[in-house]
Formats: C-alpha cells, structure tokens, sequence
C-alpha cells in the first residue's frame, strides 16, 4: 500500500470494535475514546474481539483556499 504522503500518523485502537459499525460509529471512537481528531489526516486501525478482522479509517482532511 502506498501513501502519496511521505510521513503519516497511525493509531491503533486497544480495545475490541464491533465491526459492524459505521464511518460515523469509527470516527465518534477516535474522537470520543482515542481523544483525536479523526479528520487530521492519520491512520485509525480499529480490530475486532477475536482479533481476525480489522478495520482501516483514514479521512483526508479539506482544504479551502
């Protein structure tokens, strides 16, 4: 997998996540329960209770000029 960003943030969520959550149910996770902002542009890794699925978050932050 390649980044068109030299330098990205990546942040594992420690505890088990249901999988079937959605982009909002992941992103409340990161800013509720992680403490970050979910749209800084990092890597949110979210795995479930056995441990044999995970889910990937990454939210280009939008740039107005």
């Amino acid at each position: 997998m390649f980044f068109a960003e030299a330098q990205i943030r990546v942040h594992l969520y420690g505890q088990p996540t249901d999988m079937r959550k959605s982009y909002d149910g992941l992103q409340a996770l990161a800013r509720h329960a992680m403490g970050r902002d979910p749209l800084d542009g990092a890597l949110y890794i979210f795995i479930n209770r056995r441990g044999d699925q995970t889910t990937f978050r990454i939210q280009n932050p939008v740039r107005c000029n």
